[in-house]
């Protein structure tokens, strides 16, 4: 049976990548799905070793910065559709290493642009999908919330570079013709994330009894979104948005820093049957990280009106599944940071 699309999902071993995968090839049988992906430290095979006997799925090593990687998954697939989530995005290592987030994330955005524009004769008909970050919108206040008409105002190195390659995705719309639409999306946390990020590092260091790592003053805010639920979001928009517009995906559930560090303190004691607040005692505040934005937080009105997506998990269960998730996956992590 010939697949109605072919799609190519990009970083696809990643954290939100592989739940993305495994949520395309299991609800989506009449597609193929491509997943394109360089396995770099944060990529990793074994998030979808569920899925990697399916017919409708094929794994393809590559990187989008190897313009002949890309035109041979092109040729040899056939790709009709792009999902791009492929980028460099710890905020810590761009500031150390801008250059490969360049890379990555503008230049390899414009070259996987370039091979589609290069391969789709009619570029209306086809759609490049690009999954970006709120963090281009820069800092919010106390009051208010990230929109979609928000000026852009990035404030790291990966937040311009992210930024950088929205702007490309909407020239290659104007300029040629191409169907695109961009998604900004908060926070993820859920299973299979990598340790560099804030909730998996903390669960690590609470249960191997290390300190807790907190930038400056602890109250910087982030909205948190569970990893499924960007999943679906990122569904509904390939399918339903509309060409050339963009999406905000939020979860409306913010915290700040500290409130959320205590908590998953407080969980893990309860997990393992520790003292309570033993685990709160590990909290150490360090030096604030350079141009470190104050606070995001996400109004997904137009998603949820529009597309009539809705976020379906409460982070007070979304915290304990992923921090029980890590507890019984252990030699998943450690086998990574080792």
């Amino acid at each position: 049976m010939k697949a109605e699309k072919i799609i190519l999902i990009t970083g696809g071993a990643g954290f939100i990548g592989s739940h993305l995968v495994r949520r395309m090839v299991n609800l989506y049988p009449q597609y193929h799905i491509v997943n394109f992906d360089a396995l770099t430290y944060a990529g990793n095979l074994e998030n979808l070793t569920d899925i990697d006997k399916k017919d409708n799925y094929s794994f393809v090593k590559g990187d989008i910065c190897n313009l002949e990687d890309l035109k041979s998954v092109f040729n040899k697939y056939k790709i009709t559709d792009v999902i791009h989530l492929a980028a460099e995005s710890h905020v810590d290592r761009s500031i150390s290493g801008p250059m490969e987030f360049v890379t990555t994330n503008v230049v390899g955005t414009v070259q996987l642009l370039n091979v589609c524009k290069s391969h789709w004769e009619d570029l209306s008909k086809h759609v490049f999908y690009h999954i970006s970050t709120d963090e281009v919108y820069g800092s919010l206040g106390k009051d208010g919330l990230f929109m979609e008409t928000t000026p852009y105002d990035p404030r790291s190195p990966y937040s311009a570079s992210k930024a950088s390659s929205d702007h490309f995705v909407r020239a290659y719309h104007h300029t040629y013709g191409m169907q695109v639409k961009i998604s900004n999306c908060s926070n993820n946390y859920g299973s299979h994330q990598f340790p560099e990020k804030l909730i998996p590092l903390m669960i690590h260091n609470a249960v191997n009894g290390k300190e807790l790592p907190i930038y400056g003053d602890g109250l910087n805010v982030r909205d948190w979104l569970w990893v499924e639920d960007h999943a679906s979001a990122i569904d509904v928009i390939f399918h339903q948005g509309r060409n050339g517009e963009t999406y905000n995906v939020g979860g409306l559930n913010e915290w700040t820093n500290i409130d959320l560090v205590k908590r998953i303190a407080k969980i893990i004691d309860e997990k393992l049957g520790r003292d309570k607040g033993a685990t709160e005692k590990k909290i150490k505040f360090i030096k604030d990280r350079a141009g470190h934005d104050r606070r995001y937080a996400i109004d997904a009105t137009k998603l949820e009106e529009e597309l009539g997506w809705k976020a379906d998990e409460n982070f007070d269960t979304g915290i304990v599944k992923t921090i029980e998730w890590y507890l019984a996956n252990k030699d998943w992590w450690q086998e990574i940071i080792s």
